[in-house]
């Protein structure tokens, strides 16, 4: 009843990551409903209700029995707090990889719900989608009679076909990519080595002192408006590259305004790779486990370093990176970031979700403020300095960009004049783009 992590996987058992999906609603929520479609939804994926366990020198999923596996968790409060309470509340190993909460106004009218969600059983895409499906099944509850509420698969019914006949475990995307030949990851490797040695980068010093008491988690948000978002997409046509790398390029511009000193600096972009799409078959995103691998590029930045050059520079090199197959290389050498954490060290971590469709929802209730925010158990205050991650999501027509960090390291003063300057870098791109020759899409 257990399936063992790949390498890649392990990686992420040490970092202690998850993605907090969110979202606001509006009108009356079905709580008995509610409950059953995420049983529903964690009885078809046996990652959702798992947990993690040593196994010989690695780990491995476990089935959690009945009395262990996730349930929903409903409570009354206020959204605010419940959010911030939720980005600081670990899923700590040996526990379930997944947690559902439901926090309610004293009215009833208004709600917040929050799906965490382990690394190591997703990446962006899958949580975001598995957040939609779970909406999908509450839908399909509330509109059908009582029969069919009946008719929802029971977690304990689950429980005993999977002793029988075993779960369906979704197999380590590692396992799945193209085998790569020894000799070629060889060479990757000892490059990709060579260019870390040869280009280190620099990074964002902390502003709060050390040794300043435990700090919390908080996200920093910006969003654009549906106007200044369909404004970015055009200038990022106009300028043949994605949104992704305006995005990047003004969260570089930040972090090098931020280092002392003038000239140059060299700065690190680190940006997630999607395998799903890249895949054959393609993986679908509905399938719980981690699918994705970074690109880590250096580029020099100085003062006057032109922002909309700077996004064509990293538009086309992660083009270039793709077009090589490196993305699978990437994940073959992954095994190698504990031994040396400088082949993922960025100045700036710039994720991109890409375009997400909202929960659908049945009539008399409505969502909005649909947000993923990254979070973790470790920021090393003690190091003195760290990347600026940014997590890029765009629903309903807005594009939002949220800050995670620790308050130990970053304030949040910090953090929301970092915030401004992006946002002041991306409406400048809205008048300054102009049109070039499209290069090859990337994301």
């Amino acid at each position: 009843m257990q399936r063992a992590l790949c390498p890649v996987e392990t990686l992420y058992v040490g970092q202690r990551s998850r993605a907090v999906l969110s979202c606001t609603l509006h009108g009356h929520v079905d709580v008995e409903a509610l409950s059953a479609a995420f049983d529903a939804v964690t009885a078809a994926q046996p990652t959702l209700r798992a947990r993690i366990v040593p196994d010989g020198t690695g780990y491995a999923l476990r089935l959690l029995d009945e009395e262990s596996r996730p349930r929903l968790i409903t409570r009354t409060g206020d959204a605010e707090e419940a959010h911030a309470a939720e980005l600081n509340s670990p899923l700590p190993v040996g526990s379930p990889l997944t947690r559902a909460v439901l926090v309610s106004a004293p009215d009833g009218d208004q709600h917040l719900f929050v799906l965490t969600i382990d690394h190591t059983i997703t990446d962006g895409h899958s949580a975001l989608t598995l957040h939609n499906i779970l909406w999908d099944r509450y839908r399909e509850i509330v509109e059908a009679d009582g029969e069919h509420r009946e008719a929802v698969p029971s977690a304990a019914a689950v429980v005993t076909e999977d002793r029988v006949d075993g779960p369906q475990w979704p197999s380590p995307v590692s396992l799945s990519l193209p085998r790569g030949d020894e000799a070629d990851t060889a060479a990757y490797l000892e490059r990709r080595t060579e260019e870390a040695r040869q280009h280190p980068v620099e990074l964002v010093a902390y502003d709060v002192p050390a040794g300043t008491e435990d700090g919390h988690v908080e996200a920093c948000r910006l969003t654009l408006d549906p106007e200044d978002t369909t404004r970015l997409r055009q200038a990022a046509r106009r300028a043949g590259v994605s949104v992704h790398a305006l995005v990047s390029a003004a969260v570089l511009g930040a972090a090098r305004r931020r280092l002392a000193g003038d000239g140059a600096r060299t700065l690190g972009c680190l940006s997630p790779v999607d395998l799903r799409s890249r895949m054959s078959p393609p993986l679908p995103a509905a399938v719980a486990v981690a699918a994705v691998t970074s690109h880590l590029q250096t580029v020099e930045v100085s003062e006057e370093t032109e922002p909309l050059a700077l996004a064509r520079t990293v538009h086309a090199r992660i083009g270039e990176y793709i077009a090589r197959g490196d993305h699978f290389r990437e994940v073959l050498i992954t095994p190698e970031i504990p031994r040396n954490p400088a082949l993922q060290l960025g100045t700036v971590i710039v994720t991109n979700m890409g375009v997400v469709p909202g929960p659908r929802l049945p009539e008399g209730l409505r969502a909005s403020d649909v947000r993923l925010v990254p979070g973790r158990e470790n920021y090393f205050p003690q190091m003195g300095r760290s990347p600026v991650m940014a997590c890029v999501v765009s629903c309903e027509g807005r594009l939002a960009i949220e800050f995670p960090h620790f308050t130990a390291c970053f304030s949040p003063s910090f953090m929301a004049a970092f915030r401004d300057d992006v946002r002041d870098g991306l409406l400048a791109f809205t008048g300054t783009a102009e049109p070039e020759p499209a290069l090859a899409d990337a994301r």
